[in-house]
């Protein structure tokens, strides 16, 4: 067995995409997953699967809430250890690495894309990408940036997921259980 974390994009939030975890986690089970967590409404799940490839366990899920819930979810699909990397590498200083947005990448962009992507800045908000994640600081607070997941996701062509730093700080530690 080997132990994953799903995260799911765009579930819970402003009223759209209702997951009740507790009918996401019997669902998951009831695919054939084992062990099913979940952690906050907004789609953190963690679990134990037979599977090795973690691209077939990410269509797993996403055809189990396309089929049972009716609408299509970004799920992405990580080891602890993914997890742990793209954690450790925060390229921020401690005081900005607290205030800090992890956005997961579904694969990591070609170098062209993200020279281009270096190319526009704003004021007070900082960006560094690296392999499969964007590390996102921004000093007014991440509900007042300029920058969002759409325009990485354009200019990158790759999807994404964000999660802050205490949600990774939590989601690491319940992966050790």
């Amino acid at each position: 067995m080997k132990t994953y974390i799903a995260l799911l994009r765009g579930i819970n939030v402003g009223g759209h995409k209702k997951v009740p975890m507790a009918e996401l986690r019997e669902l998951l089970t009831e695919s054939g997953l084992d062990d099913v967590r979940t952690y906050i409404q907004t789609g953190n799940v963690i679990f134990q699967s037979k599977e090795f490839d973690a691209k077939i366990v990410e269509h797993k899920i996403k055809k189990s809430i396309l089929d049972h819930f009716g609408f299509d979810v970004f799920v992405l699909v990580r080891t602890r250890e993914q997890l742990q990397k793209i954690f450790d590498f925060c390229p921020f200083p401690e005081e900005k690495k607290v205030e800090s947005y992890f956005a997961i990448l579904s694969e990591p962009p070609k170098e062209s894309l993200v020279y281009e992507a270096y190319e526009k800045t704003y004021d007070n908000e900082e960006y560094k990408i690296l392999n499969d994640c964007i590390y996102f600081y921004c000093a007014t607070g991440y509900g007042k940036a300029k920058f969002n997941l759409n325009h990485f996701e354009k200019k990158l062509k790759v999807s994404a997921t964000a999660r802050n730093y205490k949600t990774m700080v939590k989601l690491l530690s319940l992966l050790q259980n």
